[in-house]
């Protein structure tokens, strides 16, 4: 006959449940933080990427071609870029589009983020918004 201590002996009691799942718990809590700040800090890395990229094709096309590009589609439209980027942080293709200091040079000279105090903010295509 079986005893009483073999079947107690199965499965988990309550008490034992609600401690793993509070170490559970606690170790989510210092976890997550963690988490979601290495997500904003790579989303930030991708947008300087980002700038960089755009800079270095506005860049070539002056050397090309002696003038800026009027928009930013144009860096696409002569394939200095196959698309204007996503800004991974606003979820838009929107970039500030910034004017050359010299007068006599027409285009886009520059970019910043959308959400940055520089510039204009422009779609893709250039238009001020």
């Amino acid at each position: 006959m079986k005893t009483a201590r073999t079947l107690r002996s199965r499965g988990f009691t309550l008490i034992e449940l609600v401690v793993v799942m509070a170490i559970i718990g606690l170790l989510l809590s210092i976890a997550l933080p963690r988490y979601m700040h290495s997500i904003e800090r790579g989303k930030e890395q991708v947008r300087q990427q980002n700038v960089a990229v755009m800079r270095d094709a506005i860049d070539k096309y002056y050397g090309d071609n002696g003038q800026y590009p009027d928009t930013l589609d144009e860096l696409v439209a002569k394939h200095y870029l196959r698309s204007v980027p996503v800004d991974p942080v606003n979820g838009d293709d929107k970039w500030a589009v910034i004017a050359s200091p010299d007068d006599s040079k027409t285009g886009v000279y520059d970019v910043a983020p959308a959400s940055s105090p520089q510039g204009r903010v422009a779609d893709a295509e250039g238009a001020v918004k």
